[in-house]
């Protein structure tokens, strides 16, 4: 892997590895985990979202028409009902894709070089057989639901490998993907009033990349205090704790307030 580009050969990755191809001519990229004899577990919508018309979909529905058919693997698209973690062969997982490998324990000047989030983070990996474990573990118990910005493909990948999630409501997950792309239009509205400064276009663009750049580095999970280690087999009763917290914050806001009514005076005799 080079400073400008993770792509890697088939023969290079191995079980633990987190792996990831770019889709939709680069627009976004989908992330998963290498668990050995070409087999990838990743994360995607649920079942029950696939007939929906809603094109976020989409990810998952070529998934699953594109495993139904899958002459290599039997079990390629295994997904149980209630659960967005699906296993496939390399082939279904890449579509055709190259195959990129997501990059660990980089330094701070590494990281920040690499523009494009989503690529590589400071946070250091555990061992292979800890990863592959709990990537067959969330197979089988689910990772909860998919949000494209606080729990999406990326931060399945990475708590997979690091273990660490946010330990308070996030507002936004562990994604560097997420991050830069909340990142770009943030920092270019929170260094404007910089640019007055500036000489010139290139003095402007200098300055929005370099909040950007800060954004980038102090979202990522390697310097974020926020998170914590939370073991596989205590993480359904975490991310069950926070659905039910997400469904009592919108049942709030949709209580109408009850109206009082007023209350009759006695008649003086």
């Amino acid at each position: 892997m080079g400073l400008l580009s993770n792509r890697v050969e088939r023969s290079e990755i191995r079980p633990g590895d987190h792996i990831y191809t770019w889709r939709a001519v680069y627009a976004y990229s989908h992330h998963g985990i290498y668990v050995g004899g070409s087999k990838v577990v990743h994360f995607t919508r649920k079942k029950e979202a696939e007939s929906g018309s809603d094109s976020s979909n989409s990810n998952s529905s070529l998934i699953t028409e594109a495993s139904s058919e899958c002459p290599t693997f039997p079990d390629c698209g295994f997904q149980l009902p209630d659960s967005g973690v699906v296993l496939t062969c390399l082939d279904c997982f890449l579509r055709n894709g190259s195959l990129y490998c997501f990059e660990y324990g980089v330094p701070s000047a590494v990281f920040l070089a690499k523009l494009r989030g989503g690529t590589c983070t400071i946070a250091q990996s555990d061992s292979p057989e800890v990863v592959v474990h709990r990537a067959m573990y969330l197979l089988q118990n689910g990772f909860g639901n998919y949000d494209i910005f606080e729990n999406n493909c990326e931060d399945f990948a990475l708590y997979c490998k690091t273990g660490l999630l946010p330990v308070e409501e996030p507002g936004i997950g562990t994604s560097g993907q997420a991050s830069s792309a909340i990142g770009v239009p943030l920092a270019a509205l929170l260094s404007t009033p910089l640019k007055l400064f500036a000489a010139g276009p290139l003095g402007m663009a200098t300055v929005t990349a370099g909040m950007y750049c800060a954004g980038r580095y102090i979202t990522d999970i390697g310097v974020r205090k926020d998170v914590a280690k939370t073991e596989v087999e205590n993480l359904s009763s975490h991310l069950g704790r926070r659905h039910i917290e997400d469904e009592g914050s919108v049942n709030k806001r949709s209580e109408k307030p009850k109206t009082l009514l007023p209350m009759k005076r006695k008649r003086e005799r």
